[in-house]
């Protein structure tokens, strides 16, 4: 009976094969949507996984019959789970009221994982799991984008003269143009050289369409003595 804690080249090889198709097959679509990491980045974590689950498993047999060691394959599979949260963590963006890159942290999280069932031979559910992900991340992106709204929140930040009416236009403008205010804050400013006082006005709005935030900054651009507006 064969060992159970050897494995042929032939299987080693496969297995390393299956965790770079995998890992591919997952930052292709990533890599597609110009997301932080991409198709390089998910396969080398697959393979990287798959090789330590490897190494945990058989990496350690010539010690297999001395009486006084217990192999334990799973030990260095749980520091990949932990390891794998701080590469994760590099690629989520704060940006102002907006966070992403979660999705792209999880899908390293499961390539991970992916990886080392298949360093373990579990095959079935290695595949079985890198069909789910797929669909996942491409069929439920678009319902969520079509069904869900998609809104995301966006920050707006424009400067006009601190005069009766002005801020009320604009909020105007941004709700025919389908942005939802979600928070506004209001900065008096004084311009010695424009000999006026002025406000700063910050709002945050969520929006399902941000390129109708496009028009709606030219409209904005339109009031009188409306300037400095950025959208982010």
């Amino acid at each position: 009976m064969d060992s159970p804690w050897e494995l042929g080249e032939l299987q080693l090889s496969l297995r390393l094969v299956l965790a770079l198709v995998f890992g591919g097959l997952v930052g292709i679509e990533r890599e597609q949507n110009n997301h932080p990491a991409g198709f390089r980045t998910h396969i080398l974590v697959c393979l990287g996984a798959c090789l330590i689950m490897l190494l945990s498993i058989y990496g350690f047999s010539q010690f297999a019959d001395e009486p006084n060691v217990r192999l334990d394959p799973a030990r260095l599979a749980a520091q990949v789970i932990t390891g794998i949260g701080f590469l994760g963590a590099g690629t989520i963006i704060f940006n102002g009221n907006s966070i992403s890159g979660l999705t792209t942290a999880a899908s390293l999280w499961v390539v991970a994982a992916i990886g080392l069932a298949t360093g373990a031979g579990f095959y079935y559910s290695a595949v079985l799991t890198t069909v789910f992900v797929l669909l996942s991340l491409w069929i439920l992106n678009k319902v969520e984008k079509k069904w869900l709204g998609g809104k995301r929140a966006r920050t707006v930040q424009i400067e006009l003269p601190d005069s009766p009416g002005g801020l009320s236009s604009v909020t105007a403008i941004l709700a025919e143009k389908g942005a939802e205010i979600r928070k506004l804050a209001v900065e008096q400013v004084h311009r010695p050289e424009a000999g006026e006082d002025r406000l700063r006005v910050n709002l945050v709005v969520r929006t399902s369409k941000p390129e109708m935030l496009i028009g709606a900054a030219e409209e904005l651009r339109k009031l009188h003595g409306v300037s400095n507006i950025s959208i982010e």
